[in-house]
C-alpha cells in the first residue's frame, strides 16, 4: 500500500499522498491505501486536518480501467467514500490536473476542495454509457446547483478551475496543490470552520425545488443531442432524484440505475469503443519506445477549407504552421475564413479574443513554396489529382530540409504512387482529416510500403498532441472509411432506381442512428465535389442535379429542397428526375421496406470491411470500429460496423450476403474471410 498511497505528518496536518501512475486511477490497491492512511491519520489524536492530494501530473482521473467487467475487489468506492464523508476530522481535497469520474466523487466526499489554476472537473461516465455510481449525481447537484449538475454529467464535458470556484464546486485556488492545501487546511482549523457533509446540504436545490423549470429546460438543452442514446436522459433523471428525494433514496436509485445501464446493450458498446480507441494506438510492428522526430513547426500547402482546418489544429495545439498558397488573394481569403472560425467560437464563450490573437499570431502566411524549407512536418491539402499531388511532393522534395516529414491529405489516392516521385519515400506517410478538419476526431494515418517506423509513431503521437483519434491504415483505394462508404453509396443510389425514395433511405439511416442519411450528407458537403460541367452527360441523378445548378445546401436546392434555416424538405423536382431515370432503365418501381435499406446499405460495408481485414489494410476489426465511429458518425451505442456484425451473427450477415448476391449479382460477393469465420463459428473480435 505505502508505495501507491503515502501518510506523512507536519506537525497537525497528515498529508495523504495517491501516487498510482500514469493518472493516479482509483485501482484496488489505492482505495486500499487510501482507506487504510485515512484510518490511521483519523485514529491519531496528533492530527486534527488532512489533505487528500496527488503525486505526478494529475489528480485521480478515474477508475482503473484495468478492472471493467471484472470481479471488484475490496475496498469498494463507496466504503470508501463513506469513511472520509463520516471523518469527524476536516479534510481537504488538494486537485490538480484533472478530477474525473470516481476522481470527482471521492473529492465531493471531502469537506473542502481547493485546485491548481489549470485543473478540470467532470463526471464523464456517460460517455461509457453508464452513470457515476457512487453518489455523483447526488452530491453534483448539492454542489453546484441542478443546472450545471445536469450539464457536467447528462452531458459528460469537464469545467475548468474557474468555472469550478465561481459554481461552489471548489471552495479556493492555490498556485500548488499540496502546499496550497496543507495551507487552507490549517486556515480551517484556525477559523473553526463546520465541516460540509454535501449530502446534507440541499441549499443549492431551493430554486429547483421552487421552480422544477430550472431543471427541466436544462435537461432539454442538455439532451437536445443525444438522440438514441439512453445514458443522458438516465443521468438528467438521477440529477432529478437529488430534487425530488432525500439523499439516501436517490443514492439508491442512482445505483440501480446504473446498474441496469452497466449490463445493457449500449454500454457495453460504448465501453468496447472506449477500449477500441486505445487499442488502435498499439502497432504490432511499431514499438511504443519508438523514437519520434521533433515537430516544432508545421507546413500546409493549400489554405482552402480543409489545409485552413488542418492548420487550425496545430496553432491550437501550440504549434507554429506555415501555410502556402499560389495567390495573394486565395491565402488572404484562407486566412480570413480561419480569424471568422475563431470569431465563431469566442462568440459562444469557448476561447477569449486574446486566446485568438495567440493563436493566429502563430499563423504565418506565404506564395512562396521555399517558406517550407524549416518545417518539420508538411501537409499538402491540394486539389484531389495524382498529376497534382505527384507535381507537389517533387517540388517538396527538392525544398524540404532532410528529416522532414512529408505528407498528404489525399482521402482515396494510392500515396505509394505519391512517393515514388521522391528521394525519400520513407518520409512519406498519409494523413487524411476528415471535414471540417478542426472539428473531426478522426485521422486516418496511412502507412505506404516504405513508410518509416519513426515516422508512423511521431504521426500518431502528433494526432494525440492536436486531439485527434487516429487509426493507422495501409495503401488501398478510398483506405478503410472512405472504401466501406462506397459500398453504401452503391446501394442507396440503386435502391433510388429500383423505387425506394431518397427520403426513405435517408431516414431508415437516421432511424438506425446516423446523424444523416447518404443523400443529406451529400447535400452537406455539395453535390458538386467531383463534378465536372464539360464530361457531364445526364446519366445520373446528381449529375442532372448540377445540371441544374441544384448542389446540396448552398444553392438551396440538391437532392432535397432547403429552407432558409437550411431545414430539409422532399423535393417534387428530385422525384420527377428519378422517375425519368427509371423509365429511361425500362425497370419497375418496386417497394423497398426500410429493413431491406438498412441491409443493402450496412451488410456490403461490413463484407468490405472483411476484405480489408483480408489484406491487411487494417490492423483489428475495432480500428474499422474506431474510424467509423470517429469520422462517419455511426452511433457509438451499436460499437462500429464489426462490432454491430458480431452481435447480430456473422452467419446472419453473410446469408444475406449470398442471397442479394443470387439476385442482386456480384455486389454482393461474400469476404473469404466472412464465410471463413462462419465456418470456424468465429467472430471479427476473436481475431485479436
Amino acid at each position: 500500500m505505502d508505495k501507491v498511497v503515502k501518510l506523512e505528518h507536519h506537525d497537525v496536518i497528515a498529508i495523504v499522498t495517491i501516487n498510482n501512475p500514469p493518472v493516479n486511477a482509483l485501482s484496488a490497491a489505492a482505495r486500499g491505501g487510501i482507506l487504510e492512511c485515512m484510518n490511521a491519520a483519523i485514529a491519531d489524536p496528533e492530527v486534527k486536518a488532512i489533505v487528500l492530494t496527488c503525486a505526478g501530473r494529475t489528480f485521480i482521473a478515474g477508475a482503473d480501467i484495468t478492472e471493467f467487467g471484472k470481479p471488484p475487489k475490496p475496498p469498494g468506492l463507496n466504503e470508501l467514500l463513506a469513511a472520509l464523508e463520516n471523518s469527524p476530522k476536516p479534510i481537504v481535497a488538494a486537485i490538480h490536473g484533472n478530477a474525473l469520474g470516481g476522481g470527482l466523487e471521492l473529492a465531493l466526499v471531502c469537506h473542502f476542495r481547493v485546485a491548481a489554476e489549470d485543473s478540470k472537473f467532470g463526471l464523464p461516465e456517460v460517455k461509457l454509457g453508464i452513470l457515476p455510481g457512487a453518489g455523483g449525481t447526488q452530491r453534483l447537484p448539492r454542489a453546484v446547483g441542478p443546472e450545471l449538475a445536469v450539464k457536467m454529467i447528462a452531458g459528460g464535458e469537464p469545467i475548468s478551475a474557474a468555472e469550478a470556484l465561481e459554481s461552489g464546486l471548489i471552495d479556493e485556488i492555490v498556485q500548488g496543490p499540496a502546499l496550497g492545501g496543507e495551507a487552507f487546511a490549517r486556515k480551517v482549523l484556525a477559523e473553526g470552520r463546520p465541516l460540509r457533509k454535501l449530502r446534507d446540504d440541499d441549499s443549492r436545490l431551493a430554486a429547483a425545488k421552487a421552480d422544477r423549470s430550472i431543471f427541466t429546460n436544462a435537461v432539454a438543452t442538455m439532451t437536445k443531442k443525444s438522440r438514441g442514446l439512453q445514458a443522458p436522459f438516465a443521468a438528467a433523471h438521477a440529477v432529478g432524484y437529488a430534487i425530488d428525494l432525500p439523499f439516501d433514496e436517490g443514492l439508491k436509485k442512482e445505483g440501480e440505475d446504473c446498474m441496469k445501464l452497466l449490463v445493457g446493450d449500449q454500454s457495453k458498446a460504448q465501453r468496447y469503443a472506449f477500449f477500441a480507441e486505445r487499442r488502435a494506438q498499439k502497432i504490432p510492428d511499431v514499438p511504443a519506445d519508438t523514437p519520434t522526430r521533433p515537430v516544432k513547426r508545421v507546413g500546409i500547402l493549400g489554405a482552402g477549407t480543409m489545409g485552413g482546418g488542418i492548420a487550425m489544429n496545430f496553432v491550437n495545439a501550440g504549434i507554429p504552421v506555415t501555410i502556402v498558397e499560389i495567390k495573394e488573394e486565395a491565402l488572404d481569403r484562407g486566412l480570413k475564413v480561419i480569424k471568422s472560425n475563431y470569431d465563431r467560437t469566442v462568440a459562444r464563450g469557448r476561447l477569449t479574443a486574446e486566446q485568438v490573437d495567440q493563436r493566429m499570431s502563430l499563423l504565418t502566411g506565404s506564395t512562396d513554396m521555399n517558406d517550407l524549407k524549416d518545417c518539420d512536418l508538411v501537409i499538402e491539402a491540394v486539389f484531389e489529382l495524382m498529376d497534382v499531388k505527384k507535381n507537389v511532393f517533387k517540388k517538396l522534395d527538392a525544398v524540404c530540409k532532410a528529416g522532414a516529414i512529408l505528407a498528404t491529405n489525399t482521402s482515396a489516392l494510392n500515396i505509394d504512387e505519391i512517393a515514388s516521385v521522391t528521394k525519400r519515400p520513407q518520409d512519406v506517410i498519409g494523413l487524411h482529416f476528415f471535414s471540417p478538419a478542426n472539428i473531426m476526431k478522426l485521422l486516418e494515418v496511412i502507412r505506404t510500403g516504405q513508410t518509416a517506423k519513426d515516422v508512423i509513431a511521431t504521426s500518431m503521437r502528433l494526432a494525440k498532441q492536436i486531439g485527434k483519434v487516429a487509426v493507422l491504415a495501409g495503401v488501398c483505394p478510398g483506405f478503410i472509411g472512405n472504401r466501406m462508404l462506397s459500398k453504401r453509396e452503391r446501394q442507396a443510389n440503386k435502391m433510388v432506381l429500383e423505387g425506394a425514395t431518397l427520403w426513405d433511405v435517408d431516414s431508415a439511416l437516421y432511424n438506425f442512428g446516423f446523424p444523416m442519411g447518404p443523400f443529406q450528407m451529400n447535400d452537406l458537403a455539395g453535390l458538386d465535389i467531383g463534378w465536372v460541367k464539360e464530361k457531364s452527360t445526364s446519366s445520373t441523378l446528381i449529375e442532372v442535379l448540377c445540371e441544374l445548378g441544384r448542389y446540396g445546401q448552398k444553392t438551396g436546392a440538391g437532392y432535397y429542397d432547403y429552407d432558409e434555416n437550411r431545414n430539409p424538405k422532399p423535393s417534387l423536382v428530385t422525384e420527377k428526375i428519378v422517375n425519368e431515370l427509371i423509365a429511361k432503365s425500362g425497370k419497375n418501381k418496386r417497394d423497398i421496406s426500410h429493413h431491406e435499406i438498412l441491409e443493402r446499405c450496412i451488410y456490403p460495408m461490413i463484407n468490405e470491411g472483411a476484405k480489408i481485414l483480408e489484406e491487411g489494410k487494417a490492423i483489428r476489426a475495432s480500428d474499422i470500429d474506431v474510424v467509423w465511429v470517429n469520422g462517419y458518425g455511426w452511433p457509438v451505442y451499436r460499437g462500429g460496423p464489426m462490432y454491430y456484425a458480431d452481435q447480430i451473427g456473422l452467419d446472419k450477415v453473410l446469408c444475406k450476403m449470398k442471397e442479394f448476391e443470387a439476385s442482386m449479382g456480384s455486389d454482393f460477393e461474400p469476404a473469404a474471410l466472412l464465410e471463413k469465420l462462419v465456418a470456424e463459428g468465429r467472430k471479427f473480435g476473436d481475431l485479436g
